[in-house]
């Protein structure tokens, strides 16, 4: 049984598929789907999220748990706060870059093997929300690690380590002819995907420093393609 969750609690979140791996006083980290929110979006169909998710089961948390996001197509893992002081630190390991994050990716094509840094100016395509161009004369560069770790059916599996944290930025990575230039199996802005949930790319990895114990905590979660 997960430190801080009750038989009860633990079988309401595996009903809503998602998945906790870990909980204490402090925090709580849960691998979500593909397809559900991080946070609430604008209007009442887009309420159900893993903020709320996470306040059903822990009514005493933060009004707004979270300390950073995932894309509604991205699945993997995640870390809330659960008391201000939590949130406080977490937020500020986030923001200084002290965290550690990998992802899986399946790109819908094969590439040589190999590996590289992507360095890709970008910025928000104003007329087209939420999707990100690129841009090297007014874009903000988004700095990726990646390495390709397979081939299977003519698809490529690589290994994604963001070291900035801009929005939609490994998807834009993979895609953009100034990068991988493959896009993500489902991504529906930059590739063929049509639906939601359809996104192969996933959260494997998560490393941070407990924020009241200073211990190094690390999980892994395997990708569900």
């Amino acid at each position: 049984m997960l430190c801080g969750l009750d038989g009860a609690s633990a079988t309401t979140a595996a009903q809503k598929k998602l998945e906790f791996l870990f909980a204490d006083d402090s925090l709580v980290v849960v691998a979500k789907p593909s397809g559900l929110l991080s946070v609430p979006g604008k209007g009442p169909e887009n309420q159900d999220c893993v903020t709320a998710r996470i306040r059903e089961v822990f009514p005493d948390c933060p009004g707004h748990p979270e300390v950073h996001r995932l894309d509604m197509d991205t699945s993997g893992l995640m870390v809330l706060a659960l008391n201000r002081d939590a949130h406080r630190e977490l937020s500020r390991q986030f923001h200084d870059r002290e965290t550690s994050k990998k992802y899986i990716a399946l790109l819908n094509g094969e590439i040589e093997e190999g590996s590289g840094v992507i360095k890709l100016p970008f910025r928000l395509d104003v007329d087209n929300r939420p999707m990100q161009i690129y841009d090297p004369v007014h874009g903000k560069i988004g700095i990726t690690r990646w390495k390709t770790l397979g081939i299977e059916d003519g698809k490529t599996r690589v290994e994604m380590i963001p070291i900035t944290g801009r929005t939609h930025q490994l998807r834009v990575h993979a895609a953009s002819e100034h990068g991988i230039g493959v896009p993500i199996i489902g991504d529906r802005l930059y590739g063929t995907g049509t639906a939601p949930g359809q996104l192969k790319l996933h959260a494997s990895f998560l490393s941070f420093i407990h924020p009241a114990t200073g211990r190094k905590m690390q999980f892994t979660s395997e990708p569900p393609f």
